[in-house]
């Protein structure tokens, strides 16, 4: 069976975590000095569910800012996500960047050629709590 839900709430310098069966969610700022102790119990729980996925995944992925640290995270979690079985028709990912952040849409575009599965890159106004909060709010 799947690992019970990781829920990490977020910081200034730290994402929102919310993994949960069905639901990937991780959104907000990622600026942290050392982000594999932080996103470690991500990574587990990830490795954990790749290997007993059986059903739908939606994945919401968004950042304000993030450092080349935890891109290097984002890299870790596409690759466990690449190598699940039947993900082209299993899970969906979102990424969502603020208007006007090329920087983070060309990222979302670079983590897109990673997996096979539908990906949808969404321009939003604000990457800000109230939308975090909507996305967890729908899907959770």
């Amino acid at each position: 069976m799947y690992p019970e839900k990781l829920n990490i709430e977020p910081t200034k310098k730290s994402p929102w975590i919310v993994l949960e069966p069905g639901l990937i969610f991780v959104m907000g700022r990622a600026i942290l000095e050392n982000p594999s102790v932080f996103f470690e119990p991500g990574i587990n729980w990830m490795a954990d569910f790749t290997k007993n996925w059986h059903g739908n995944t939606k994945i919401y992925i968004g950042f304000e800012f993030i450092n080349t640290g935890s891109i290097k995270w984002l890299y870790i979690l596409m690759r466990q996500l690449a190598d699940m079985k039947d993900l082209a028709n299993r899970a969906t990912i979102t990424w969502y960047y603020e208007h006007g952040d090329d920087d983070m849409s060309d990222l979302g575009n670079i983590l897109r050629s990673l997996v096979d599965c539908p990906f949808t890159i969404v321009e939003v106004e604000e990457m800000n709590q109230k939308l975090y909060q909507d996305i967890v709010t729908k899907n959770s």
